[in-house]
């Protein structure tokens, strides 16, 4: 399984927050655009999955919202005299409910929509979003074609680049290295076999693969293509219950012993599933509990129920960030909300992240991982911080 979060795939300086907080104080920007002294609560849509099969993806943003907005707002939940009043409508993974709810909630005032677990909703709500002149801020769908969408379009993940980028940091110099991609047959393969080609065999790797039927339940002879091949790197991409079986596979027939084994670390409930082979695997990483030691980090494992921070927490977080930017710099005018993130730079629970001016692709820290361990009681750590540039994706043109 790698990137399989991108398939479906809270942060503000502290300084920077505490000046934006005082100036607040002595005279908002909401005050100015609502004509002064405006309690009305500013209406913020979240349409994620509460349900269905990105379910527990909703949940880690879900709270990692409420924590960033806490930390945001400095407890208070408002901006100046104006309550973040949160709209929360369950899509279940399904882009016409997202579509339809994020209509309902615009048809209602809202100005500012967020959420959008799974790419392909994000994809359809990002153009509602420029249709209607609203900010939208995805969260964990890490589709590379959001970056770039429309100017009312952010994100307040990582995207599928930063993933594969990461990835390639374990060889090197990728010049004249022999990369494999491991990838079940379907849209799923076929992405990210396109994105390693692109990304590391862009910088001079050779790159072929190796497809399973997403049927398969015998691996033996997959593994034995794989160690014929004699790859300096394995990417492996792979999602569902077959995982298991597959990593025990590569495991008994040598190939995690045989060359660098590369795949994502999803969410904690996943990591039993790589079973012995846990700690032979090399982990490109998002973000785990314990990967940075931020102002926002410490923050976000005081509210997050259980205290250990997931995957997709952080997404969350940065999100509740971005929309107290917006309001706070923009009040209820949406274009001054758009031109206040754009090339902002603030401190959330990874570290730095900085919003690109000209295509709004999310700058942030990524991390190479190791577990170890076992089963239920495997433990992360980070090998390596990669900073926000060295992970950035190339600059696409503004669509819309």
């Amino acid at each position: 399984m790698t990137i399989r979060h991108t398939r479906r795939v809270f942060l503000s300086a502290a300084t920077a927050m505490a000046a934006a907080l005082a100036a607040t104080a002595c005279g908002s920007p909401q005050d100015t655009a609502s004509g002064g002294g405006d309690a009305a609560p500013v209406k913020v849509g979240l349409v994620y999955s509460q349900s269905g099969p990105l379910a527990s993806y909703g949940k880690q943003y879900i709270e990692g919202f409420k924590a960033g907005l806490d930390y945001a707002t400095k407890g208070t939940g408002k901006v100046g005299d104006r309550k973040i009043e949160v709209a929360e409508v369950d899509d279940a993974g399904d882009p016409a409910k997202a579509v339809s709810a994020a209509k309902d909630l615009i048809g209602k005032g809202t100005k500012i929509i967020a959420g959008s677990t799974a790419s392909g909703v994000a994809l359809q709500v990002a153009p509602i979003a420029a249709q209607n002149k609203v900010l939208f801020i995805s969260g964990p769908a890490a589709t590379d074609a959001l970056t770039g969408a429309n100017r009312y379009t952010f994100r307040s993940g990582r995207q599928s680049y930063q993933d594969v980028v990461t990835a390639k940091s374990f060889i090197g110099d990728p010049a004249g290295k022999k990369v494999v991609v491991f990838a079940q047959d379907g849209a799923f393969g076929d992405a990210n076999e396109a994105a390693v080609k692109a990304v590391i065999g862009g910088a001079g790797a050779s790159v072929s693969s190796v497809r399973a039927p997403a049927s398969a339940t015998e691996f033996t002879p997959f593994a034995s293509q794989i160690k014929a091949a004699k790859p300096d790197l394995l990417f492996v991409a792979w999602a569902g219950t077959t995982a298991p079986a597959m990593w025990q596979t590569l495991d008994q027939q040598g190939v995690l012993s045989s060359t660098t084994v590369v795949t994502g670390l999803d969410i904690r409930a996943s990591w039993p599933t790589f079973g012995a082979a846990g700690s032979k695997i090399s982990f490109l990483s998002h973000y785990f509990d314990g990967a940075s030691d931020t102002e926002a980090s410490k923050a976000a494992k005081a509210k997050i129920p259980g205290g250990t921070i997931d995957l997709f927490h952080p997404d969350g977080f940065a999100a509740a960030q971005m929309v107290v930017r917006a309001v706070q710099e923009g009040g209820d005018d949406v274009e001054k909300m758009v031109k206040a993130l754009e090339g902002w730079t603030f401190d959330g629970v990874k570290g730095s992240m900085t919003i690109r001016a000209g295509d709004h692709a999310l700058l942030q820290p990524m991390y190479q991982a190791k577990l170890s361990g076992s089963g239920t009681a495997f433990t992360a750590a980070a090998q390596k911080s990669l900073t926000g540039d060295e992970t950035a994706p190339p600059v696409t043109q503004m669509k819309g």
